[in-house]
């Protein structure tokens, strides 16, 4: 993960060096009447002035002292802007991944014992839709159908703070959540389904399934306690592909939605221009990629014991 995160460090501030303007430009914006001498004095001050890698150097050294720099927008250190979002991003992420694994697996379960019954089809079909249809257009259509047209869910945004106390604010949070919840949960159960059906179709043609059977053991008994321990093997690694899409997609939908996490705060970096914090969010979300996949690796070794023994 160490070399990874150091090349992953230098490909971030490559580009966004590489970027038309620079924080300078950002901050005299306002100011046209800045003199060029003052603009270049800034830059010396600012260590703008010097090389690329140089200031690669600098930066990647205060960022191991915990210094993300300062937001030339708000003027806040951007470490406390991802610190306040961060936890609104895993929220929203980690019940639609929740959600998308509590209902696409049982029935990626079901689609492979009744292979082309009915239920096989519908969810195959439904499958096929969730991986056609892109997410901004799903949660607009989203929107206009609970929001505008039933009104039944707000369009976007967090909840109001102090509106609510007790049981009234856990419901009203969750009416927040849910259209966006809703949408990343439908996203990733597609995928899921579908590679949860063709698992287990795979693992319930092994000869010790046929034994099992032969023992005379029940149905239920055989698929729960043989077949889908095996088939989620498989699975796991799923998952843990679909983690870093999850933070990929979270400009996206909390764009959309307009929720303020890091995925909306990395928008509204670029689009100002706050490269400083566009370089911190893009580095904290390359750690949450980095460290969902050591923990795909460490669950993969929980479920087969074949990886602890290799």
């Amino acid at each position: 993960m160490i070399p990874l995160m150091l090349g992953l460090s230098a490909i971030i501030f490559l580009i966004l060096a590489l970027a038309p303007g620079d924080p300078i430009d950002v901050m005299v914006a306002n100011a046209p009447r800045t003199q060029n001498v003052d603009i270049a004095q800034l830059k010396r001050i600012y260590g703008l002035d010097q090389p690329i890698p140089i200031r690669y150097v600098k930066w990647l050294g205060r960022v191991l002292h915990g210094d993300l720099g300062w937001s030339l927008q708000d003027r806040t250190p951007v470490s406390a802007l991802i610190a306040e979002r961060l936890p609104r991003s895993l929220l929203l992420m980690g019940t639609g991944l929740a959600v998308a694994i509590v209902v696409a697996v049982p029935v990626g379960v079901y689609a492979a014992i009744r292979q082309y019954s009915p239920g096989d089809y519908v969810a195959s079909i439904l499958s096929f839709v969730g991986f056609s249809v892109p997410l901004f257009w799903m949660g607009l259509g989203l929107i206009y159908i609970f929001s505008v047209k039933w009104r039944w869910l707000p369009a976007g945004g967090i909840p109001p703070t102090g509106t609510a106390t007790g049981p009234a604010a856990l419901l009203q949070d969750l009416r927040y959540l849910a259209l966006p919840m809703i949408v990343i949960a439908l996203y990733n159960m597609a995928g899921l389904m579908r590679y949860t059906r063709s698992a287990m179709l795979e693992v319930v043609r092994q000869d010790y399934i046929r034994t099992a059977r032969a023992k005379g053991l029940a149905e239920r008994t055989v698929v729960a306690r043989h077949a889908v321990r095996n088939a989620l093997i498989p699975v796991v690694t799923i998952l843990a592909l679909m983690l870093p899409g999850l933070f990929g997609g979270a400009p996206v939908t909390e764009s959309v939605f307009s929720w303020p996490g890091i995925g909306q705060l990395l928008v509204h970096s670029v689009v100002s221009g706050d490269l400083v914090v566009a370089q911190g969010v893009l580095l904290v979300l390359s750690v949450m990629v980095l460290l969902s996949s050591l923990l795909a690796d460490i669950v993969y070794a929980l479920i087969d014991p074949r990886v602890r023994f290799d």
